[in-house]
């Protein structure tokens, strides 16, 4: 059992409204898949599983142990793996995952697994790259691919795709429509040889925003079901999912001149009454936050952090804050203090996210 005082809250309402959102930009045809990789960008993978599963096609996950984890949760609905290994090809068969594959080395490797087992007609994914320049074949690749494929009748391609490198960045529009339209060709060369017609997707959360002509049969949506846009005025729409929350350990009051944490960092230039709170940089608050500059919530009213992030605790200043032992500590629930922390901590709001430590307990709020 996790008895960690610091929880983090996630809204089963608001996660639901996101996804509504991002549905209401679709054509009634193009199906919805919902990436809950990284512990469902840091919240709780199953329980957003739980929460959705009858409103989406697909789940996405990165690695085969998180859809391991989603099928024994007793989540029914298909799965893709983005990321496979080799290593994981009999865990992902039995599990019923569905591999995306995206070299040779692999695509060759669940070939023959397939053939010896032998599986039929077992579903597969292949990608694409057309400018990310991270995972997948190229365009050139698609004579050797089909070749390959017509060597098996143990699998059958259910969808093909790629992903977009900056959908959200509105000066790279000429570069992402050039990765959609060679996605199109890649398309109409693998439809003309393949034989039958897979589903096809490469849109995420920016692109569903900002490419409506590129939906296709499918959308990945990932950070916009946690309230995140890519643009203040998409961002503005969706629902705060994550909220984390602490209490206040311990009061101390400091005389002027005395110093605060680890290398005496903060010196106290007035008498100060501080709080320590259980969190630290081991649960997901960035170092960079500490000494005045980031910030969490108590009784309505900000308290700073001073001197340097701790592992397990920080610091906060609460001179001029009416507050008590035990007291509720909010480290953020909105979506702007979130992207106030990631900008604060050079980084952005899916690091935050992720960040949080899985020892922090989870608690879903219907």
């Amino acid at each position: 059992m996790n008895n960690h005082v610091t929880v983090l809250e996630i809204d089963a309402k608001a996660i639901k409204h996101n996804l509504a959102f991002f549905k209401k930009q679709l054509q009634p045809t193009t199906k919805m898949m919902a990436v809950v990789k990284a512990f469902g960008y840091g919240s709780d993978s199953i329980e957003v599983a739980k929460i959705i599963k009858d409103d989406v096609a697909y789940f996405a996950v990165a690695y085969a142990a998180e859809g391991i984890a989603l099928r024994e949760a007793g989540i029914e609905t298909p799965i893709l793996v983005l990321h496979p290994q080799i290593a994981n090809i009999d865990s992902i068969v039995k599990h019923r995952l569905e591999p995306n594959l995206y070299n040779f080395k692999i695509l060759s490797a669940f070939l023959k697994y397939a053939d010896e087992a032998p599986l039929m007609n077992y579903p597969i994914h292949i990608k694409f790259n057309t400018g990310l320049n991270r995972l997948g074949f190229w365009h050139n690749d698609i004579g050797n691919i089909l070749v390959d494929l017509k060597k098996s009748n143990n699998v059958k391609v259910q969808s093909i795709f790629s992903h977009l490198a900056a959908s959200n960045v509105a000066e790279e529009q000429d570069f992402t429509i050039n990765q959609i339209n060679n996605f199109a060709f890649i398309v109409k060369e693998m439809y003309k040889h393949l034989g039958y017609e897979p589903m096809i997707h490469i849109l995420n959360t920016s692109g569903v925003v900002n490419y409506a002509q590129a939906q296709f049969d499918m959308v990945r949506v990932g950070i916009g079901l946690y309230g995140f846009g890519n643009n203040p005025e998409v961002t503005a729409q969706l629902k705060n999912t994550h909220t984390l929350k602490t209490i206040i350990s311990q009061l101390h009051l400091i005389e002027q001149g005395e110093t605060v944490g680890y290398n005496r960092a903060f010196v106290a230039k007035r008498p100060t009454k501080t709080a320590t709170l259980p969190i630290g940089h081991a649960d997901g608050i960035s170092r960079k936050l500490g000494n005045e500059v980031g910030f969490v919530v108590i009784n309505n009213q900000k308290a700073m952090i001073i001197g340097n992030v701790c592992m397990d605790m920080i610091m906060v200043d609460v001179t001029n804050i009416e507050c008590k032992e035990g007291d509720e500590v909010i480290v953020f629930n909105h979506q702007q203090i979130v992207e106030y922390m990631a900008y604060k901590a050079e980084t952005i709001p899916y690091e935050v996210l992720t960040g949080i430590s899985q020892r922090v307990k989870r608690i879903v709020k219907h």
